[in-house]
């Protein structure tokens, strides 16, 4: 098979890919932006070495994604093998689709099958190393929940996300550590938008209270 990585670098998580302009891609607001489509029908047309664009302007993502869902040690070994998977299986991707949220999906099933053990899926080391220098992307303006969470340190939020059950962290995970928008969230995990939201919202609420120092209280919505 042809080798799909060839002419990228060794993925790291230290390594910040920069001044990346193709003919499907730009840097917008700092991050990568493809033509998924473009790339895609030409992969299709026998251009395997279009992939890499997608490799590149999706690796660090990717790496958040194993490492927030206990990869450890092992991120760059599953992102590598998802994007393997993913290139594979592009003759199922749908036509007009975003690629993003199912490559993640990819990653954190990777991700899965690597970790085996909920232990680790949740092991605090290894989200902390995900959020070195960055905060959670929860918005100011939005509830007391989400302003409750926000305010609160690194640390203090990843030891309250082990008390979500597995499907808030989930959704937890894609919505704000990942930055991926609701639509994003709901395609990554299969679930309906309603659901999405109702759940992110318990979650939320749980963290609030949780969390030292926020007030009690505040309905969780259904």
């Amino acid at each position: 098979m042809h080798n799909i990585l060839s002419g990228v670098e060794p993925i790291s998580g230290r390594r910040c890919i920069k001044g990346v302009r193709t003919r499907e891609g730009t840097r917008e607001g700092g991050r990568t932006v493809v033509d998924e489509a473009a790339v895609i029908a030409r992969v299709r047309a026998g251009e395997p070495e279009a992939y890499a664009q997608l490799v590149r302007a999706y690796t660090n993502v990717a790496l958040k994604a194993a490492v927030t869902f206990g990869a450890g040690a092992d991120a760059e070994d599953v992102v590598q093998s998802a994007f393997i998977k993913a290139y594979q299986s592009l003759d199922r991707f749908r036509d007009g689709a975003s690629f993003r949220p199912w490559l993640l999906r990819i990653v954190v099933n990777e991700t899965r099958n690597t970790v085996r053990t909920a232990v680790r899926m949740r092991a605090l080391a290894g989200r902390e190393a995900l959020l070195l220098g960055a905060e959670p992307l929860i918005p100011e303006s939005a509830d007391p929940a989400y302003a409750a969470v926000a305010g609160e340190r690194r640390a203090q939020l990843l030891a309250a996300m082990d008390e979500l059950s597995e499907e808030q962290r989930q959704v937890v995970a894609y919505r704000y550590l990942l930055e991926m928008d609701e639509a994003e969230t709901a395609e990554a995990l299969g679930w309906p938008r309603g659901t999405v939201k109702s759940r992110l919202n318990r979650a939320l609420a749980k963290l609030g209270r949780l969390l030292p120092g926020q007030a009690k209280g505040g309905e969780e919505c259904g």
